[in-house]
């Protein structure tokens, strides 16, 4: 909440707000559209080789945590190019570290849906 502002947020508005945070990290990020797609591969693949529950537990976690994460570094990054309008090596290694935190969840989650998923793709083409 910004000072003066009439005091606190209604709780609903906290979710068009949140909708709308969503909205612009897809609007300017190709990494996060690129993300849902695996995402939706992930879902699809859970449906196809009826995965269970503990799997798509650990998929949908999977899915939350890159996701969310690419909005936090999305919100970093156009934080940072706000507030600093020259090449600064503090800011290049603030967006960095954000990416480098996607990169740890998404590494994470590929390493977790080949745990999943190989294994019934294998069992499927006879080869397990």
């Amino acid at each position: 909440m910004k000072p003066g502002s009439g005091g606190p947020t209604p709780f609903h508005k906290s979710f068009v707000y949140a909708w709308r945070g969503i909205r612009h990290t897809f609007a300017l990020g190709r990494n996060i559209r690129v993300q849902t797609v695996f995402g939706i591969i992930a879902i699809l693949l859970g449906f196809i080789f009826h995965i269970s529950e503990g799997e798509w537990l650990a998929i949908l976690v999977c899915i939350g945590m890159v996701c969310g994460g690419e909005c936090l570094n999305t919100a970093i990054e156009e934080t940072v190019d706000l507030d600093c309008d020259h090449m600064d090596p503090k800011a290049g290694a603030a967006k960095d570290m954000a990416a480098g935190g996607v990169l740890v969840a998404s590494t994470a989650s590929l390493i977790i849906g080949l745990i999943i998923f190989v294994p019934k793709i294998l069992v499927l083409f006879g080869l397990s």
